[in-house]
């Protein structure tokens, strides 16, 4: 994008209309790489992400990223953040379920994002059928992230989205970096105190296990995209 011009945001991606369209674009940015880089491809958690997924798992991805509907940025609109795509629960229990179906479940790394907000959530979508999780706000907050919703704007108060020299000397890099640190240390300890109580030993073991979990308060629709039975089952 040419200095001074508007980024649009989401990009259309004009290059990719088709799932060979894709693989010709991660072959790209492999060649690109020389094939040192992994390539993960991102998309909304949606009613259809699983036949998408399927299609990503086939393109030589090596990971395919599944964003709920709780995540987006500081500069996403409300009514987008709250309501549009689906629950990242659902969308990984599906893509899970859809590549195991297909035989191709190991061949594609699946990273779950989006309202991933404490280390239980992190058990409950590995047991869903997640190899991993991003977090953003999560981090952010640590950070010192207030969640005010106005990135867009360039003023964060914070000194964290933002350019201005009067506000990003606000932020404390070497004290940031221990606070998230203390985060990821204090949900690793947590997980593996989850694990205890489920008698799993390893992350590994966790990853599709979902007999360790029960739904609670979930309609029967819902518990059978998840694979999860009820509490009292």
């Amino acid at each position: 994008i040419p200095c001074g011009s508007d980024a649009i945001s989401p990009a259309p991606h004009h290059d990719i209309y088709s799932i060979e369209d894709l693989k010709q674009l991660v072959h790209s940015l492999k060649e690109a790489t020389e094939w040192k880089k992994p390539v993960f491809v991102k998309i909304a958690a949606v009613h259809n992400s699983a036949a998408i997924a399927a299609g990503i798992a086939r393109s030589g991805a090596d990971a395919v990223v599944v964003d709920g509907f709780r995540g987006g940025t500081g500069a996403a609109p409300r009514v987008f953040r709250d309501h549009v795509g689906i629950p990242v629960e659902a969308a990984i229990a599906s893509v899970d379920a859809k590549l195991r179906s297909q035989g191709i479940r190991n061949e594609v790394s699946i990273i779950a994002s989006g309202g991933i907000r404490e280390s239980a959530d992190i058990a409950k979508i590995i047991c869903l059928g997640a190899d991993a999780v991003y977090i953003g706000t999560s981090a952010l907050v640590a950070m010192g992230c207030r969640v005010c919703g106005t990135c867009n704007r360039g003023i964060c108060a914070w000194g964290i989205a933002t350019q201005r020299p009067e506000l990003t000397k606000r932020l404390d890099p070497e004290t940031n970096a221990v606070q998230v640190a203390n985060l990821i240390h204090a949900w690793t300890d947590e997980i593996a105190e989850l694990m205890g109580a489920a008698g799993i030993n390893s992350i590994e073991s966790l990853r599709g296990n979902r007999d360790r979990l029960r739904g609670y308060m979930l309609d029967e629709g819902l518990l059978k995209v998840l694979d999860v039975k009820s509490v009292g089952e």
